[in-house]
């Protein structure tokens, strides 16, 4: 025990590298999500010193979002970052570092990386293709309720037809129903509120509204 403590203390990013390696050996319960907070961010800060070009420092995004775009389970929601938007991608990555978008997950990761990393991480993403999360197509009686509410509050209106985004505005076809489902509750609720307008059409619609939306939108 006393050699490897003293290893530890003399190389520090082993340190950091056996931390986030037991985060994410550990069973996925909510309980843990702050101990994985703090070994994301005790494993960010050495990796993003070390790391010298974009595809090593975009390397400690696939532990949660995949190395092939697809999210990895976790005790959180995590969206399809692969093929998004790119105006989008750099806004979140913006707001994450300044704090006008709040996540203990997400807050230590942009807050280690440079100004100038936030557009060549969003570039570096929004080129990879988006992949298929294989969700299932909701029942009928689910997805007409879901495009009642789209017309109720357009949201193809930024969304884009087929719900693919475009610019700043991000693509929610076949992102992941969990996400979804989050983020227009945390819209609902104030929880995220780097963006008025989405709490103000979420809050227009119903609670059961929102799951409609978000099985639907997953399965497109």
């Amino acid at each position: 025990m006393l050699l490897m403590r003293q290893t530890l203390v003399r190389h520090p990013e082993v340190r950091a590298t056996s931390a986030f390696t037991r985060v994410f050996d550990a069973p996925p319960l909510g309980a843990h999500l702050r101990v994985t907070v703090l070994a994301i961010s005790v494993a960010v800060l050495p990796f993003a010193a070390r790391a010298q070009t974009i595809e090593e420092k975009a390397q400690i995004c696939a532990a949660c979002h995949g190395e092939n775009g697809v999210p990895q389970q976790q005790p959180f929601p995590v969206p399809v970052i692969w093929g998004q938007q790119l105006g989008y991608l750099f806004f979140q990555l913006r707001d994450f570092k300044s704090g006008a978008r709040k996540s203990e997950q997400m807050t230590p990761i942009a807050q280690g990386l440079e100004r100038e990393d936030l557009m060549a991480l969003a570039q570096y993403f929004s080129k990879k293709p988006w992949p298929n999360l294989q969700q299932p197509h909701p029942a009928a009686d689910v997805a007409a309720e879901a495009q009642r509410v789209n017309v109720s509050v357009v949201c193809t209106s930024c969304h884009q037809e087929g719900f693919k985004g475009d610019g700043t505005q991000p693509r929610l076809a076949g992102q992941g129903r969990d996400y979804l489902q989050k983020t227009m509750t945390d819209f609902r609720t104030g929880a995220r509120a780097n963006n008025p307008t989405m709490t103000d059409f979420m809050r227009s619609i119903t609670e059961a509204d929102t799951y409609a939306l978000a099985a639907w939108l997953a399965g497109l």
